[in-house]
């Protein structure tokens, strides 16, 4: 089984991957989701949300610099499985209310494996991915989308899972709460984004983000549930196959 998966699981997260790709780039559709739409925010905000995310970038070079550079083994194989899981992920699309959608972030399970820096240069890839091929996103809003799901996302994710192993949760409890934790901070984060561009006329800002929170609660509470088993699984079968050490490269 193990040489099974060290054979095989880098193809089938590349197949996974492209398959995806294919999928959404044949079959396009408009996309009113989490992902910050090109042209939603102001060029101050734009700019704003681009100078805040650029250290987290910077220290995720710097951290995927180191893993690949390591001798663990299987780091690369294991680094390419976390982006591939965060694309197949957060390109699936599920119909919210209002038209609008909602998805996975897919950003636990690389978080627990690597720490949360550098998921910063892996959502960057896959956001400019998304934005270019499959209308998911924008290229003026890849700060913001970067902010909200690959660093705010992960680095919650990371908290709640260290604290969870610190006071000996075990170890699949703290993993599902890191990966439902960094998908629903992810929309919370959005929201404040997006509330303080268009505050409400009465509310201000405060009533703009609960409207904007209230478009996604009604998909995105089982959906980061989902994905919190789904990290589990997958996490939990490279890690019974010795494919990863539980602390490597954190």
């Amino acid at each position: 089984m193990k040489q099974f998966i060290k054979t095989y699981l880098p193809k089938t997260s590349a197949i996974a991957l492209f398959a995806s790709a294919a999928y959404f780039f044949l079959y396009p559709r408009d996309a009113h989701a989490m992902h910050i739409m090109e042209g939603m925010l102001p060029p101050k905000w734009c700019i704003f949300w681009f100078a805040v995310s650029a250290p987290f970038f910077i220290y995720g070079l710097y951290r995927m610099h180191k893993i690949v550079r390591s001798t663990e083994q299987n780091a690369k194989v294991m680094l390419a499985l976390c982006g591939a899981f965060v694309f197949v992920l957060s390109s699936l699309k599920m119909p919210s209310v209002t038209g609008s959608s909602s998805h996975p972030t897919g950003v636990g399970l690389g978080t627990v494996m690597f720490g949360p820096g550098v998921m910063a240069v892996l959502g960057v890839i896959v956001l400019l991915f998304q934005a270019l091929l499959l209308a998911h996103g924008g290229l003026t809003t890849l700060g913001a989308n970067c902010f909200s799901m690959t660093i705010v996302g992960p680095f919650v994710g990371f908290a709640v899972y260290k604290i969870c192993r610190a006071f000996k949760v075990s170890r699949s409890i703290s993993l599902f709460l890191c990966a439902m934790l960094a998908d629903w901070s992810t929309y919370v984060t959005t929201s404040f984004q997006l509330a303080v561009v268009f505050p409400d006329p009465n509310t201000g800002v405060g009533g703009a983000v609960i409207k904007f929170l209230s478009i996604y609660a009604v998909t995105q509470i089982p959906l980061a549930i989902a994905e919190g088993f789904l990290t589990v699984i997958v996490y939990n079968l490279v890690i019974s196959n010795n494919l990863w050490k539980e602390t490597a490269l954190q």
